[in-house]
């Protein structure tokens, strides 16, 4: 039997604000966080010894897997001080070979399946911008040598941090960081297997979750358990949350997911990629497309959200419009070059005929109506 352990205790500062009241793992993406996704992953390969090691926020995680129908232990790491040192936090609970995974990536069944027969093996992908990862340089199949986030990648190989690995492990951790203990291994002449990743997604700034969100929402079946008009026209994979109300003529064009208890409509259109949380209410002639809305939001009437996440409790007036365009960001010293609609922080109020182009706003910002809002706005601000 394999067991696996879910890193699941880091912030994910790039990932501000969203990260501000959640840690990374608990975001929720195609309405499920994605920590969620990686025990579905788990689970589908028939792994149920699971242990996730939590720290940053750890009661929403806690709380979160207490809803599981499956038993998870959960070890906490009082202070983030590295993945190595998480995962020694969960050493005795380890009892035979593991997969250690990232709470905050999310990895498909058959990736697993690829590795968890295996002993000391990487999952590794081609990755566009290596230079956030480990880059891993291979030769005749096992790994050779891991750079940490070099400024110039040697290869386009990274490793998506999932591991199948012995307790014998352990006995090479004299750092808090994993690939630390990962190039002892190599160094003292044990290999470490490289093995192609099937599929995996990691987001590494924020709008990277909208990418995310589409590719998980392609994978989901159509179930209505709300109340849906006579008069609605809904075509592709949609579901609809317990609750909801889908007024007349509105149209939903798939893969779209709805949470529980939300009002959409009337003359709402909602286009495919658009992940709603529960408890959303869209008001009359709207229109939402790519986008990731996640609990206890307002979208008033006569507005148009695209490419846009929007994070818990916030209330958007009428006529309210994110507009993409390409813009450079400075996210903790690094520059991206990126294209998306606005990345919005938890209880943000905007009045009408706000526009929100290719920006990120902090929690708690309060926006009077007839603005335009380009680049970054901080936590707390009033826009007057």
């Amino acid at each position: 039997m394999v067991q696996a352990v879910i890193l699941a205790a880091g912030e994910g500062s790039r990932i501000r604000p969203l990260t501000w009241s959640r840690p990374k793992a608990m975001i929720p993406v195609a309405n499920v966080p994605i920590i969620g996704h990686v025990i579905n992953s788990l689970v589908e390969n028939g792994i149920r010894s699971i242990i996730v090691v939590v720290g940053y926020r750890r009661e929403q995680v806690m709380n979160y897997l207490a809803t599981l129908e499956i038993p998870i232990q959960v070890v906490v790491q009082d202070k983030q001080l590295g993945t190595a040192h998480a995962l020694q936090c969960a050493e005795s609970n380890v009892k035979e070979d593991f997969i250690v995974l990232p709470g905050d990536n999310w990895i498909n069944p058959g990736s697993i399946a690829k590795i968890k027969g295996e002993r000391n093996a990487m999952l590794v992908k081609e990755h566009e911008r290596p230079t956030n990862f480990g880059v891993v340089e291979i030769e005749n199949g096992n790994v050779t040598r891991i750079v940490e986030k070099p400024a110039i990648a040697p290869t386009m190989t990274v490793s998506t941090g999932v591991l199948s690995l012995t307790k014998r492990f352990f006995e090479h951790i004299e750092t808090t960081e994993i690939p630390d203990a990962l190039t002892l291994m190599i160094e003292r002449g044990e290999c470490i297997k490289a093995i192609p990743a099937d599929d995996w997604q990691d987001a590494i700034v924020p709008w990277d979750l909208l990418a995310m969100n589409a590719h998980l929402l392609k994978q989901i079946s159509s179930r209505y358990e709300g109340t849906v008009s006579r008069n609605a026209i809904i075509k592709g994979s949609v579901r609809i949350g317990v609750g909801t109300i889908i007024h007349p003529y509105t149209v939903i064009l798939g893969p779209v997911i709805i949470g529980d208890n939300c009002e959409i409509g009337p003359h709402v259109s909602l286009m495919p990629y658009t992940s709603i949380g529960s408890r959303v209410r869209v008001e009359s002639h709207s229109h939402i497309a790519g986008s990731l809305i996640m609990d206890d939001t307002l979208i008033g009437p006569h507005s148009t959200i695209r490419d846009t996440v929007i994070a818990e409790g916030c209330a958007f007036e009428d006529h309210i419009s994110t507009w993409p365009s390409e813009t450079l960001f400075d996210i903790h010293g690094e520059i991206w070059k990126a294209e998306f609609g606005a990345v919005i922080g938890d209880r943000v109020r905007a009045g009408p005929f706000t526009t929100l182009n290719n920006c990120i706003v902090g929690n708690n910002v309060k926006i009077q109506g007839g603005r335009m809002i380009t680049s970054i706005i901080p936590d707390g601000t009033s826009v007057l």
